[in-house]
C-alpha cells in the first residue's frame, strides 16, 4: 500500500537527513523591492511570490526568510500566515481574489481532490528534483501536483524534569496501561507535587485539532491497518473507538483544569501550563519545538500515544506529513516562475536550508537539508532507527473538515458530561459522520 511504502521512505530520508547534517491569529507581511538578480532554478523574470503559509508556528521565521530572499533577489515576497484551524477557509477565501497566492498547501489526497484544477505540474522543475526520495511527491495522474516539504512526528511531549520529580522516567512508560498508572498517581498527588499530569485538552478552534484529528488518528490508523483500506473508506466501522474513549478520559480527567472548561481552552493556554511547569504531559508534534524550547533540551522527551492496543510496546510515534506544496496553476507565467526560484532557493541555499532546518526545526526531504536542533526531531528518528513502527498519518484520509468539526464537537459535550449516552454521540459522530460525509464528497 502507498501510506506504508511513504512510511518506509520517511525511515529512509530520517536516515539521510542525519547523516547529512499547526495556534496564534493570522499574519502577514511583505518583504520590498530593492533591486537585484534572481538565483536558483527558475528564472523569476519580473514575476512576484504570494505564499499563503500554513504553520502559525512558523510564521515570524518564513516572514524573515522572505525578507532576506527579496534583499538578495529584489523579488517581493509576500507571507500571510493563516490562524490554527483555519487555513482551508482561509485558501478558498483568498483564492477568489485577483492577487491569489501563488504558493499553497494542500494536505493529501483528500485536500488535493479540491485543488487540483489550480496545482501546477512540478514534473521536471529544479525544486522537485532536489528530493530525496519519490515518495514525497503528491501525484495527480501524470501530474506532480504537490511536494512535501517537511515531514513531522507527534506524541505526548513530556517534561522530564518533572516527571522525575513523580518518581517516575519515560523508561516507565511503554503502554497504556503503565501511562495511566503514572498519570492517575500524579493526580493524586497533584497538591504535594505541584503540578498536574495533563495540560489542558483545549476544544477551541486553535487547539482541537489535536483531538478531532491528530488524536483520532488512533483509532483510524488501526482500523486502517486491520482492513486494509486504501485512500478514503466509504464507511469506517469504529473498532478502536473503545480505546479512543480511554486516553481521552486520561487526558481530561488528570489535567490543570475541570472537563468541562476545555470549550474555552486555547493552544496557547496549553503551551504555558507545559513551559511553565504546571503539567508533565502535553500532546503536540516536532514543530512544537520552537515554542517549547525554553524547557531545555535535557528536559524534553516525546512517547507514542498508547490506545491499549495489542504489541503497542513496540508503537512509534505518529509520523507523516500534511505539508504538501503546490503551485497556483492559475498565476501569471512570471509570478509561476517567481514562485518556483523561491522554492528552490528555500531548499538549496544556505539561508533557506539554514532556515528551515535550525530556525523551524524542520526535517526536509531535499539533497541540501541541514540536519535540525530539534531534540524531538532527533528523539523521532532515534525511535524509528530502534525498530518501533510508526503509526501513518491516515488523518490525511479524513473525508471533510465537517467530520472533524463533528467528532470535535460530540467530545466537548462529552467533556463535559461522561455519560455513556454523550460517548455515543462521538461514536455515531465519527461512524454515521464518516460514511455521510465520504457520500458527500464522492457525490
Amino acid at each position: 500500500m502507498k501510506r506504508k511504502l511513504l512510511a518506509l521512505g520517511l525511515a529512509a530520508a530520517m536516515s539521510v537527513s542525519l547523516l547529512a547534517g499547526c495556534g496564534s491569529a493570522g499574519s502577514s507581511s511583505q518583504a520590498g523591492s530593492t533591486g537585484g538578480s534572481s538565483t536558483g532554478g527558475e528564472a523569476a523574470s519580473g514575476g512576484s511570490v504570494y505564499y499563503l503559509n500554513f504553520k502559525p508556528e512558523a510564521d515570524a521565521q518564513w516572514q524573515a526568510l522572505a525578507e532576506t530572499y527579496t534583499e538578495q533577489t529584489g523579488v517581493p515576497v509576500t507571507v500571510v500566515t493563516a490562524a490554527s484551524g483555519n487555513y482551508e477557509t482561509m485558501l478558498k477565501s483568498e483564492m477568489a481574489k485577483t492577487d491569489a497566492p501563488t504558493l499553497f498547501q494542500v494536505n493529501g489526497p483528500v485536500g488535493l481532490a479540491s485543488w487540483s484544477d489550480y496545482c501546477y505540474d512540478l514534473t521536471g522543475t529544479d525544486f522537485a528534483n532536489e528530493l530525496t526520495s519519490d515518495d514525497f511527491k503528491l501525484m495527480d495522474g501524470d501530474k506532480l501536483a504537490g511536494v512535501a516539504y517537511v515531514y513531522e512526528g507527534y506524541g505526548i511531549i513530556v517534561n522530564t524534569a518533572l516527571l522525575e520529580e513523580a518518581g517516575y522516567t519515560t523508561a516507565d512508560i511503554t503502554d497504556f496501561e503503565s501511562l495511566k498508572k503514572v498519570a492517575e498517581d500524579i493526580t493524586a498527588r497533584k497538591d504535594e507535587l505541584g503540578f498536574s499530569a495533563f495540560t489542558s485538552a483545549g476544544m477551541d478552534g486553535s487547539s482541537d485539532w489535536r483531538f478531532k484529528t491528530h488524536l483520532a488518528n488512533m483509532p483510524l490508523y488501526y482500523e486502517f491497518e486491520d482492513e486494509g483500506y486504501e485512500g478514503t473508506p466509504a464507511e469506517i466501522k469504529g473498532a478502536y473507538l473503545d480505546n479512543y474513549r480511554q486516553i481521552w478520559d486520561l487526558y481530561i480527567n488528570n489535567a490543570t483544569c475541570e472537563p468541562s472548561l476545555l470549550s474555552a481552552k486555547t493552544a496557547d493556554d496549553a503551551t504555558a501550563e507545559f513551559l511553565t511547569g504546571a503539567a508533565v504531559f502535553y500532546q503536540n508534534g516536532t514543530w512544537e519545538y520552537t515554542n517549547i524550547a525554553d524547557l531545555g533540551d535535557e528536559n524534553m522527551d516525546i512517547l507514542p500515544i498508547y490506545i491499549g492496543v495489542d504489541g503497542e510496546e513496540n508503537q512509534g510515534l505518529c509520523i507523516g506529513t500534511e505539508n504538501y506544496w503546490c503551485v497556483n496553476a492559475k498565476a501569471s507565467e512570471e509570478d509561476i516562475k517567481a514562485t518556483l526560484d523561491f522554492m528552490y532557493w528555500c531548499v538549496t541555499s544556505e539561508e533557506g536550508t539554514t532556515a528551515m532546518a535550525q530556525d523551524m526545526g524542520f526535517i526536509c526531504p531535499f539533497k541540501n537539508a541541514k540536519e535540525t536542533p530539534n531534540v524531538l526531531n532527533n528523539k523521532m528518528n532515534e525511535a524509528v532507527a530502534s525498530g518501533k513502527y510508526s503509526v501513518a498519518w491516515d488523518f490525511n484520509y479524513i473525508p471533510s473538515e465537517e467530520w472533524k468539526n463533528g467528532v470535535g464537537s460530540a467530545l466537548t459535550s462529552y467533556a463535559a458530561d461522561q455519560t455513556d449516552a454523550n460517548w455515543d454521540a462521538v461514536v455515531t459522530a465519527f461512524v454515521d459522520g464518516w460514511a455521510n460525509e465520504a457520500a458527500a464528497v464522492n457525490g
